[in-house]
């Protein structure tokens, strides 16, 4: 490929931007799509996960060859309350990402450690002067913090664990919160990769993005310790503090941005799950519309992009007001009560909430009955907005919900 040349160029090589390359590539192999990552592999350093029924089946059949382990099954740890749920569960890894990404685009359409310098719908400058033209540009580069939005923090630190002997653990843990309380909602979650190697994630639902790694590690030991299993190595760490969206003003967030016409994916799009951060099922979902449009020009694709993140935000309105529920209504130390409550509910509602389609029955489902906060906080709640989820600037009063 000539590097000064190509019909779509997409900033940034994590999940969004790996997952579009990686549509396009199966969809629309004319198209000549060049990946532009900073880092020197692909996806940083990540395990993603997923439902099963979280994707419809072309969006599995994207990421089948992604998935480095699945299991039938995963199970919830509440003080007062566990439960085996039949949802079948998946794991991805950066390593394979970076792997089948590169194995599904030619060895020339990946262009890593490079920094973009600027960049415009149809134009990119890396930081060595280099400039290449495109018909489109697409920003996946990802955020640290989300512009006239509010609310807390889901952050964590997890390492994959290598046991001296079979750990035991057959099925994914997604939420064990039997653990102290601390910082927020913790919880720790768990992945049973093979007999000898867990993945072990310390997690909080927080008011704030601090992160302090020794001490995550230090309870990632603490837990293993506590659950017989006798660490022989660490193979691999990582940490992540992801926005929860409680509130914002979705049309100042999209205009803030240095060129508010590039066309845009993933986090930086607000392409996540307001309540649970996750951006896999948006992400795969988003690069499939992707391949089916005509028009790949810049100021076209920034139009699209606009239209389905904006879209999105409208459709996201219930999971806010829960997020503000979760953490306005209950004392941090309390948080735990919320998540039991859910888990008791009937299995298809709980799939089809992460999966971001929640009907109108599991919206009365979830709100109807004695609820696990005061009332009066509940209804409090509704009101506020949360913390700023900006790096710089402050929320605005009467933020839009």
């Amino acid at each position: 490929m000539d590097h000064r040349t190509c019909t779509l160029a997409i900033l940034g090589g994590g999940l969004a931007g790996s997952l579009i390359a990686l549509a396009m590539a199966h969809r629309r192999p004319e198209a000549r799509v060049l990946l532009i990552e900073r880092g020197e592999t692909l996806g940083g350093k990540h395990v993603w996960s997923f439902f099963e029924s979280d994707l419809s089946a072309e969006g599995r059949e994207l990421v089948e060859p992604l998935i480095a382990a699945r299991w039938p099954g995963y199970e919830v740890h509440f003080p007062a309350f566990s439960r085996r749920l039949s949802t079948p569960y998946a794991s991805m890894t950066s390593e394979r990402l970076d792997t089948v990404v590169r194995a599904a685009l030619p060895a020339d359409a990946v262009l890593t450690g490079v920094e973009v310098r600027d960049a415009s719908p149809t134009s990119v400058t890396l930081a060595d002067g280099r400039t290449i033209a495109a018909d489109a540009v697409i920003d996946a580069r990802g955020t640290h913090g989300l512009p006239h939005m509010a609310g807390g923090w889901q952050k964590f630190a997890g390492q994959m664990l290598r046991t001296a002997r079979p750990h035991g653990l057959e099925r994914p843990v997604v939420m064990d919160a039997r653990v102290e309380q601390a910082d927020g909602y913790r919880f720790v979650y768990a992945l049973p990769f093979s007999p000898t190697q867990v993945f072990v994630e310390d997690t909080y639902y927080a008011d704030g993005p601090a992160l302090d790694l020794p001490l995550l590690r230090s309870r990632i030991g603490d837990y293993a310790r506590d659950a017989g299993w006798q660490v022989a190595a660490v193979d691999y760490e990582e940490t992540g503090v992801l926005p929860v969206i409680a509130a914002g003003d979705f049309e100042r967030f999209w205009t803030a941005a240095e060129v508010p016409d590039l066309a845009r994916a993933g986090a930086r799009a607000a392409l996540i799950h307001p309540l649970t951060s996750y951006s896999l099922p948006d992400a795969v979902r988003f690069a499939h519309h992707l391949t089916t449009l005509d028009n790949l020009s810049g100021n076209s694709l920034g139009r699209v992009t606009h239209a389905w993140a904006a879209n999105h935000w409208r459709g996201g309105r219930y999971y806010r007001m829960l997020t503000r529920m979760l953490f306005a209504a209950a004392p941090p130390g309390a948080r735990w009560r919320v998540l039991e409550r859910f888990y008791r509910l009937p299995e298809p509602l709980v799939e089809r909430f992460y999966a971001g389609r929640s009907t109108l029955a599991d919206r009365a489902r979830l709100l109807i009955g004695r609820p696990p906060v005061p009332l009066g906080a509940a209804l409090a709640s509704l009101s506020g907005g949360g913390r700023p989820l900006a790096d710089l600037g402050i929320a605005d009063p009467g933020m839009p919900q």
